[in-house]
């Protein structure tokens, strides 16, 4: 599978090194109001607006046209926040104040009814072309088609050029190129005049926006979903530092199969929130909001991961990416996780053995807050 120039590069946003100090949403006495820049892996850019003081929430899909103003929504008792939107779109939240907020959404996408998660970074200002000139960086995509996600790593030179080697697991599953490199020019993208955020047509007649804050997260947002760019640690070994429960949200789909133009895929979606509990060991449990236990792993380091790190495959350790490969006679699942201050990310693959083309598969991923 070829990936459209940046399309694959980068996407989904949230913010890293902003030093914010609150671990739950309604643990924050502030009711200013807190505009963040989003995306959602279906691939749809927003800007939202939240005002704590009037409960209310207001957004402009600028991918897709939608809108919602002045959208009620009340705090529960464990932080999250449950939306109530008139056109049954944003659906529930969870933000960590002027840090990062997660949204639910059940109408997102050109066609305007896809479930999506959408990731949102607080709004940023002065957002250019060398923002993270000389910075590195995993990621980690997010996608309603194509086979869900797609990980590796992005480099940036001192014009803010990106150089990409990634990892695509619906590639191994079936046969095809699993890994792909790619590079891409900084100066195709133009600034917005409000600084947030830089635009570039993508050939489709819509725009790819790129986003994120200067010291540690770079985010693309494409029609070809979301991906997320978190800067890498210094050492390839897990950090206990991140240990603890985060909530979150996270989309599912069981029984995928690719069926038509641009990579499109049957199977059943479902979207829900998420409580991940992360063990100072490197365990990982991730639990539905009924309390069932949807993915559980015990990590190790990209880096010590032979057939992802090495000759022919990613040419980087991904310091701070983190992997789990559970095998069996008939399935093969791959799992990613990385961190960053008081965010998770997390994915799986799951794909049929003997790899054959035409199998189904069934994927999950996720972002949560603490």
């Amino acid at each position: 599978m070829k990936f459209r120039a940046f399309g694959l590069l980068l996407s989904l946003a949230f913010v890293l090194g902003c030093g914010s100090t609150s671990s739950n949403p309604s643990s924050s006495n502030s009711n200013a109001v807190r505009s963040y820049s989003g995306t959602a892996s279906v691939g749809d850019f927003l800007t939202i607006t939240l005002d704590p003081a009037a409960l209310t929430f207001s957004y402009v899909n600028l991918s897709n046209g939608d809108t919602g103003t002045n959208i009620p929504y009340v705090v529960n008792a464990n932080g999250t926040y449950t939306l109530q939107d008139p056109q049954g779109n944003l659906l529930a939240a969870y933000e960590v104040p002027s840090f990062g907020l997660l949204v639910r959404a059940a109408k997102a996408g050109p066609t305007h009814n896809t479930p999506a998660i959408v990731t949102a970074v607080l709004k940023g200002s002065g957002i250019s072309a060398t923002t993270w000139a000389n910075q590195s960086f995993n990621l980690m995509q997010f996608r309603t088609s194509s086979g869900g996600l797609s990980i590796g790593s992005v480099v940036m030179n001192a014009q803010g050029d990106a150089t990409s080697d990634t990892y695509w697991p619906y590639g191994a599953s079936t046969g095809q190129t699993s890994f792909n490199s790619s590079s891409f020019s900084a100066s195709n993208f133009t600034p917005n005049p409000s600084g947030a955020y830089m635009t570039m047509p993508d050939g489709d007649g819509g725009y790819d926006y790129a986003f994120g804050t200067p010291n540690g997260l770079f985010a693309v947002d494409t029609p070809n979903g979301a991906i997320i760019a978190l800067e890498k640690t210094a050492s390839k070994n897990f950090d206990p530092a991140a240990a603890g429960t985060y909530h979150g949200i996270y989309y599912q789909k069981i029984g995928a199969l690719i069926i038509g133009p641009g990579n499109t895929e049957s199977g059943t979606p479902r979207l829900g929130n998420a409580t991940i509990v992360v063990a100072s060991n490197a365990q990982v449990t991730v639990q539905d909001g009924h309390g069932a236990t949807i993915l559980q792993a015990t990590l190790t380091p990209v880096a010590d991961a032979s057939y992802i790190v090495g000759t022919g495959e990613l040419n980087d350790p991904c310091n701070g990416l983190f992997t789990f490969r559970l095998s069996t006679s008939t399935s093969q699942q791959d799992v990613f996780v990385t961190f960053v201050n008081h965010a998770v990310l997390f994915s799986s693959f799951t794909g049929v053995l003997p790899v054959a083309q035409g199998n189904t598969y069934n994927y999950l991923y996720g972002v949560g807050l603490k």
